[in-house]
């Protein structure tokens, strides 16, 4: 006989629930996690906000603090003042020139001072090509300044007699930079001076641009280290031409150059000159724009100058015409004495055969 179903036993893992009542449980158990979620993330932001807020308290603190000892120990500190200003420089720069123009002063804290605007300020002093700031701890600053070494004197004029007392005279390194110095020194006196640059506006501190300006600063440079440095010494460059230079020396010997290839016309003159030297004369002009048959002109010695200005040319005479025969119509009374001796006078040179033959019947009349 078999069991009915309500003998029947049922399975363990069997559940006793019905599918509604499942359904509220899982409901249950999804609200309580959300919530659990949710109160551990606000937790865990909680703490995150709290670092946040002790760290940036943390070095606010810090600095405020190292700013107020830094101000307290350092730039507030009198033994950091600035007791010394060292400064050394090789040209014409003078100390309350370079203190103005860096706005240094002693007395002020040796922190406050800006090493690299002092640098930066310096160096664009036309007068200045290296600049070295050093600050040495507890209250000094060294300067050391290499100046620019001009090599002639530049003006937009033709002539100029004293580039000293000129204002429209600058000086001119290697470079093409102009300078204006405040104090000039006697070997200025000496440079060579570059004449007609009215290619462009000189202002100090201004770098050349111009081609004719270019091309006289290579000639210096060409001709500095070369033979022409003891036997071609050059005084004066005139540039108003704008096609050549016009280079004049301190023997007054005036030579003709290009703008271009200058150190190929630097060693013909070199030829000219050592010709020179050997014939013993002076070159007087020599224009080396031409590539053959180059004209040279030659001073003339000493000797025939000291001659032609003591003992000069006498001017020379002019004869006049005198007459063979005398004037007729006139009564010899009235003849001067010039004019009687003229007409007796014998010529004692050549004649025409007309003229001896008059002179002869004269005689015999």
């Amino acid at each position: 006989m078999k069991p009915s179903r309500s003998t029947r036993k049922r399975p363990r893992n069997q559940r006793v629930s019905n599918p509604r009542q499942r359904k509220q449980q899982h409901l249950l158990d999804v609200k309580v996690r959300s919530r659990k979620a949710t109160q551990h993330r606000n937790r865990r932001l909680l703490v995150f906000v709290s670092k946040i807020v002790l760290a940036a308290g943390l070095c606010a603190g810090i600095y405020l603090g190292l700013r107020v000892g830094a101000r307290r120990f350092f730039f507030e500190n009198p033994d950091y003042n600035l007791v010394t200003i060292d400064m050394q420089t090789d040209g014409t720069l003078q100390r309350d020139q370079i203190l103005k123009a860096a706005d240094l002063r002693e007395g002020e804290n040796i922190f406050r001072v800006n090493l690299a605007h002092v640098h930066d300020v310096l160096q664009q002093l036309p007068q200045v090509d290296e600049v070295q700031v050093v600050r040495k701890m507890p209250g000094e600053i060294d300067i050391r300044i290499v100046e620019r070494k001009p090599i002639a004197w530049i003006t937009s004029e033709k002539q100029i007699s004293d580039p000293f007392q000129s204002e429209v005279a600058f000086l001119i390194d290697a470079r093409g930079v102009l300078m204006k110095e405040k104090k000039l020194l006697p070997e200025y006196l000496g440079l060579p001076l570059i004449t007609g640059c009215t290619g462009e506006s000189l202002e100090s501190g201004k770098i050349v641009q111009s081609l004719e300006a270019k091309a006289a600063l290579e000639l210096l440079r060409l001709s500095a280290g070369s033979f022409m440095q003891t036997r071609f010494q050059i005084r004066e460059i005139d540039v108003s031409k704008g096609y050549c230079l016009v280079v004049t020396d301190k023997n007054h010997t005036r030579v003709t150059l290009g703008f271009d290839h200058l150190e190929t016309q630097i060693q013909r003159l070199e030829q000219f000159l050592v010709y020179a030297d050997d014939a013993k004369r002076d070159i007087e002009t020599v224009n080396l724009l031409v590539q053959r048959n180059i004209p040279v002109t030659f001073m003339k010695p000493a000797s025939e100058v000291i001659n032609d200005t003591i003992d000069p040319e006498e001017t020379p005479r002019i004869m006049k015409a005198i007459p063979v025969n005398p004037q007729t119509g006139g009564s010899s009374a009235t003849k001067t004495k010039a004019e009687q001796a003229a007409s007796k006078k014998i010529p004692t040179g050549p004649q025409p055969f007309s003229a001896r033959k008059q002179s002869q019947k004269g005689r015999n009349e």
